[in-house]
């Protein structure tokens, strides 16, 4: 997406976009909600700053709303580039080989199962059955 594109978006868009959307929703809501942030306190600030003109805080008003603006521009450029940086962050992440560790062990544990099942097996089958000391409780010989 252009950046001419993202800039004609409004917060309230770009909130609603975000939460729309599944791919970008957390850096679009992230960045609708600072935008929605920004835009309150700045009506904020020019509704106190045209109360207060006529009166003693107008000057001091108006350098906190100067200080408060370059606050608020620097925090949209550092959300502005949060997108690149979650990609620059998700390239430098090395894929882990744990899956094929898991798996490898899956197989070496199964593995040594069947040569376990294995060994019992034919040990039971190599004993000679002994003989029974009570005689069975139901009839061996089948009735005509």
């Amino acid at each position: 997406m252009s950046a001419k594109a993202e800039s004609r978006l409004t917060p309230r868009e770009r909130l609603a976009r975000g939460l729309t959307y599944s791919t970008l929703g957390p850096v679009d809501v992230t960045r609708g909600v600072v935008g929605l942030g920004v835009q309150s306190a700045q009506s904020t600030a020019s509704q106190i700053r045209r109360k207060y003109q006529e009166g003693r805080l107008a000057q001091e008003l108006a350098t906190a709303q100067e200080a408060l603006a370059q606050e608020l521009a620097a925090a949209q450029d550092v959300v502005a580039g949060l997108p690149q940086a979650l990609q620059d962050a998700r390239r430098a992440q090395r894929r882990t080989r744990r899956p094929w560790v898991f798996a490898i062990a899956a197989v070496v544990v199964l593995a040594g199962g069947a040569v376990a099942f294995t060994i019992v097996r034919r040990s039971v089958r190599a004993k000679p059955q002994e003989p029974q000391s009570r005689p069975p409780s139901v009839d061996v010989q089948p009735r005509p």
